[in-house]
């Protein structure tokens, strides 16, 4: 869907102003896929992850931000993209629980296939067990394994110490490991 140009971006470190088109396009072209890619984890809709990035550019480009680097524009964007999605989530269950109540019915699933059941049932329980982790420790592991951001960024993105991020990536694996089970999830071949 999107190039990757992360690799072959060159670093920028001097101040990018949003609503100028050039700088805009430096910075959207550097961080769109990593900021689509942490929407999509958090909303698991294409379309709305989407929609959900491009507002953050948008908020940015109105306001003609200024940002002392590349990297600052980067985290501040993945700050705004990750609010602005797990706000879409805690909307959208609102609405659903809204509306189950108001129909008295269950969403249900249809399946068809033993591989089509396991696999979703695999899913569900990850994304639960992804769930029932403390938020701390859900936030490294979904900007670790789905942002692909290093421990660095990840610190200063979340604020906190790259050592806390090791600390807090480690426990959440271990805690997801413990909530599945290794042999409860069904892994296609």
């Amino acid at each position: 869907m999107f190039t990757n140009t992360d690799a072959n971006q060159p670093e920028i470190n001097r101040v990018l102003n949003a609503g100028n088109s050039a700088d805009f396009k430096i910075i959207y072209d550097a961080t769109m896929q990593l900021l689509f890619r942490i929407s999509y984890r958090i909303v698991n809709d294409e379309e709305t992850a989407e929609d959900l990035v491009h507002d953050s550019f948008i908020k940015a480009n109105e306001k003609s931000l200024e940002f002392p680097s590349l990297n600052d524009a980067k985290y501040w964007l993945i700050r705004v993209v990750k609010n602005a999605s797990l706000n879409y989530v805690k909307r959208k269950a609102r609405e659903r629980k809204a509306y189950q109540k108001a129909l008295y019915e269950e969403k249900r699933i249809a399946t068809s296939g033993e591989t089509d059941v396991l696999k979703a049932e695999s899913i569900k329980k990850a994304r639960t067990a992804l769930n029932m982790l403390p938020k701390n420790l859900r936030e490294v592991l979904i900007l670790r394994e789905y942002g692909d951001l290093n421990y660095k960024e990840i610190g200063k993105t979340l604020g906190i110490t790259e050592g806390n991020v090791k600390v807090r990536v480690f426990r959440a694996r271990e805690q997801l490991a413990k909530i599945i089970g290794e042999d409860d999830v069904y892994l296609p071949q």
